[in-house]
């Protein structure tokens, strides 16, 4: 990919709307019919152009709340995006709906003095998440009731609550700060109910073992108070000497909603050798989910509208998933009401989700099984030739490269529980990057690959979103950095892409035996039958 003098540059959030309008108006430049080879491509796919996408993503989160979630607005401002910019560069996009299970968690623990502290759902506390439970929210004075702090040496052995003697002269209204111990979770939070309390929060006991989240998963009738569930070390803190307000809210939403798949395919190409690539297009909700994965779908983007006009031997189809987020739902919902004739139709499946992780890797879908992380018969035939074609590319341009799992964690994992051969890369997560990588790819060992990963700070202003600034400055002293997004390793990475695509465009023959449409060229490597024509 040429690199044509990128700049770090940012449009004013004061016009998101117009941002997104003139972006999608604007279109992609005319593509060139000749962008048929490795060359041609990577040369008409730039890092520019990756970075506009992702730009007007940011852009659409900013103006849907902060994030674009599945069954959540700035999601489907998402799909409206991809349509528009496909449908602009000559294609005729569909778009396939599917329902699925939505839930969203609104609860809070908030100290509002002294110190105002928000405590962080699912790390610091949680509710009871198993059973129907009381939704409703009050704010008070802390109390503690009958805790024992340090702890004693015995687990269990804590009675906080678990008499009505023990609320003697509780303030009616105030919020009951509880300890774990001898008895039921149940018993304590109607004693406090009983004794006038207006919320309870109840915290592990702290011995070894005893320190972390615990959910109750029993009901308890009659309950009509709010409840948390806090860490020991977050009930240590509320439990320390002087007056303390806190907020106490349960509410969460659980209902069907509706989502949406994208796909857009080449007029031309043999329609019984499919050669599909995709990428997840929605994010967590917490954040723009600029890296994951609008790398991906940012990629996949630019790579379909510089071919737009190109006439490959195979049908090129191009998918952006959604609700991938809530457990790989839009790939499933395709896979699984695509009928057997159709299946066996797709030569491949390329998947592109984290393409462009601040402190990179350059990873490999493990297709050969190389590292033997994948059980026998786990990964379809026809994979390893996939990862070939990834490893020439990394090789070609001397670059390091590493396997990675191939775990069927993302949107690939239905297609290879059907048979189908799939492969892709990956630039890190949650992983922490090793001395041995940072030596090779440079960076900052003992990090993450994505500082940010499922954070709000996954954006264009990582540090002002509550990124690590110490961190983050290291890495912009290392690499060339545009917010969340490693610039390198997503221009790298774009190049792969276009890369692969374009190149089983053309040829399948090392996966399923055909190279020009209707032609089959000897026995390939793959038993996956079903894309020879």
């Amino acid at each position: 990919m040429s690199i044509r003098a990128h700049k770090r540059t940012w449009l004013s959030l004061l016009a998101v709307g117009a941002l997104v309008a003139s972006v999608t108006a604007a279109g992609p430049a005319a593509a060139d019919p000749n962008n048929n080879s490795p060359q041609k491509l990577t040369k008409a796919v730039t890092v520019e152009g990756v970075l506009e996408h992702l730009r007007a993503l940011q852009a659409i989160s900013d103006a849907n709340g902060g994030d674009r979630a599945a069954g959540r607005p700035g999601y489907a401002a998402s799909v409206d995006y991809i349509v528009d910019r496909l449908t602009a560069a000559g294609y005729a996009p569909t778009v396939q709906a599917f329902e699925f299970p939505y839930f969203e968690e609104n609860s809070e623990l908030v100290q509002l003095s002294p110190t105002p502290i928000s405590y962080v759902d699912g790390t610091d506390f949680n509710r009871n998440g198993f059973v129907p439970t009381f939704i409703g929210q009050a704010t008070g004075t802390v109390t503690p009731v009958d805790v024992v702090l340090p702890p004693p040496p015995a687990p269990n052995s804590n009675s906080s609550g678990c008499e009505a003697a023990d609320f003697a002269g509780f303030p009616a209204g105030n919020v009951a700060l509880l300890q774990r111990g001898t008895c039921g979770f149940s018993v304590k939070t109607l004693n406090a109910q009983a004794a006038g309390a207006s919320a309870v929060i109840l915290f592990n006991e702290g011995q070894p073992g005893r320190t972390g989240l615990v959910t109750p998963i029993g009901a308890t009738p009659g309950l009509a108070i709010p409840v948390v569930f806090a860490t020991f070390a977050t009930g240590n803190a509320l439990a320390a000497p002087g007056p303390r307000t806190v907020r106490v809210k349960v509410d969460f939403l659980s209902e069907t909603r509706t989502s949406w798949n994208v796909f857009a395919e080449s007029d031309e190409g043999n329609p019984n050798n499919v050669v599909m690539a995709g990428a997840h297009l929605d994010g967590v909700q917490d954040g723009p989910a600029i890296n994951d994965n609008g790398t991906g779908s940012a990629a996949i983007l630019e790579v379909a509208e510089q071919m737009s006009k190109v006439k490959p031997n195979a049908k090129v189809r191009f998918a952006w998933w959604g609700a991938e987020e809530e457990g790989l739902l839009g790939s499933e919902h395709y896979i699984d009401t695509l009928p057997q004739a159709e299946q066996d139709k797709i030569a491949l499946y390329l998947n592109f989700d984290m393409v462009g992780s601040p402190n990179y890797f350059f990873g490999i879908y493990d297709g050969d099984n190389s590292g033997g992380t994948a059980p026998p018969g786990f990964i379809p035939p026809g994979s390893a030739q996939i990862e070939d074609v990834f490893e020439k590319f990394y090789a070609d341009r001397g670059l390091p490269k590493d396997d990675t799992e191939f775990s069927g964690r993302s949107d690939y994992g239905p297609f290879i529980a059907v048979g189908i051969p799939a492969g892709g890369l990956f630039t890190g997560a949650e992983g922490v990057k090793t001395a041995a990588q940072a030596g090779r790819y440079g960076g900052v060992a003992g990090a993450a690959y994505d500082p940010c990963y499922h954070q709000p700070c996954d954006s264009f202003t990582p540090v002002a979103d509550g990124a690590n600034a110490a961190l983050y400055a290291q890495l912009n002293a290392l690499y060339d950095l545009d917010g969340n997004v490693n610039v390198h390793a997503l221009d790298v990475n774009a190049d792969a892409i276009a890369t692969a695509v374009i190149t089983f465009a053309f040829d399948t023959s090392t996966v399923n035996g055909v190279r020009a449409p209707g032609k089959s060229h000897g026995a390939g490597n793959s038993e996956h039958a079903g894309a020879a024509s």
